[in-house]
Parts: structure tokens; C-alpha cells; sequence
């Protein structure tokens, strides 16, 4: 299987806080709307109320199918205290084999 024939995404959020962007990606993989959730630190510059915003925030890629990111979008934003979170989906062109059947496998129906 590759990339192309079933459509792979790699969905990422930020979060303010370290805990909460654990807790996110457990809720999501719990729902198994992402097979995987890497959660690092980041440094974020951005404009935002008339002015550039300098934060510390914690980001999380997720790993699901590209019919999910709809429903993975909604999941998220439902559950962020963010006005406006960061949510996005970038095509996966290209992957093991083993890892893409693996995320298949572990995402919802």
C-alpha cells in the first residue's frame, strides 16, 4: 500500500501548555481518529490582535487518514480553548509500507 492509494495525513495543533497538548493527542487516539501523536516544544512567532505575538506553545502531529481529517478537525477544535486553533492537513506523498498499513489499521472506520 502506499501513500496515494488509500490517502495519509499528517494533521498538527499547537497548545499552550505541555499537559494539554498530551491530553489532546491521548483524546485522539483514544477516539482512534490518529494512529500516532508526536507532541514537542515549539517556538511560535505569529500576528495576532494588531501586533506580532512571540510564544512558547507545544505542537502535535498527528498520523491518520485523509477521509478522517474532517472529522479529526472538528474533534480538536471542539476540545481547544484557542479562538482560533492552528489545524492543518498535509498530504503524506510517500511512506513505509508497514507504517502506512499500521496507521490504517489503528484509525477509525
Amino acid at each position: 500500500m502506499t501513500a496515494n492509494e488509500q490517502g495519509f495525513v499528517v494533521v498538527t495543533t499547537t497548545h499552550e501548555s505541555e499537559e494539554q497538548a498530551r491530553d489532546l493527542a491521548a483524546a485522539v487516539v483514544r477516539e482512534r481518529l490518529a494512529a500516532c501523536a508526536q507532541v514537542y516544544p515549539v517556538r511560535s512567532v505569529y500576528w495576532w490582535e494588531g501586533e506580532v505575538q512571540d510564544a512558547e506553545e507545544w505542537r502535535i502531529d498527528l498520523k491518520t487518514r485523509a477521509e478522517l481529517a474532517d472529522r479529526l478537525a472538528g474533534f480538536v477544535a471542539a476540545r481547544h480553548p484557542y479562538e482560533t486553533p492552528e489545524v492543518i492537513a498535509v498530504p503524506v506523498v510517500s511512506g513505509s509500507p508497514g507504517y502506512l498499513r499500521w496507521v490504517a489499521g489503528e484509525t477509525a472506520s
